[in-house]
């Protein structure tokens, strides 16, 4: 038997901590490093789908096609993005700099709005987003 007394929790936890935008990065951080080896799953998938053959290929591109598989592939961009922006921010922490609570949480959001909007453009500029063709090559090879 423990001679613990104090009826706090021994280990903080979720329910404990006020949530915070610097405890979502992190844990952000983990799921987007998480989801990206998916993300190589899915690239080692398409890459064994150009080695088999185009109907191979073209079953791929059809998975890859779908409502369900845009949100997929988008859900990988946006994670690229987020873990490469927030690594860059884990960065200038390692400098030294950034650890005041108020700049820490600034570079929080700033990270996650940054995410969304080089997601989105990444999305816009490859020519991803339907029915819109920003630099006019899809029309011109058709």
């Amino acid at each position: 038997m423990s001679d613990w007394t104090d009826k706090r929790p021994m280990s903080p936890h979720f329910q404990v901590w006020k949530w915070h935008v610097t405890m979502l990065g992190s844990i952000l951080h983990r799921l987007t490093g998480i989801a990206l080896y998916g993300g190589a799953a899915v690239a080692v998938a398409w890459l064994f789908a150009i080695t088999l053959g185009e109907d191979s290929y073209n079953q791929f591109a059809a998975v890859a096609g779908s409502i369900p598989g845009q949100v997929i592939l988008f859900g990988l961009v946006l994670s690229a993005v987020y873990h490469a922006l927030n690594g860059v921010r884990h960065l200038v922490w390692d400098a030294g700099h950034g650890f005041l609570p108020a700049t820490a949480n600034f570079t929080g959001w700033l990270v996650l709005l940054l995410s969304i909007v080089g997601a989105g453009a990444i999305w816009l500029v490859a020519g991803l987003v339907p029915g819109i063709d920003p630099l006019g090559v899809w029309g011109a090879a058709q």
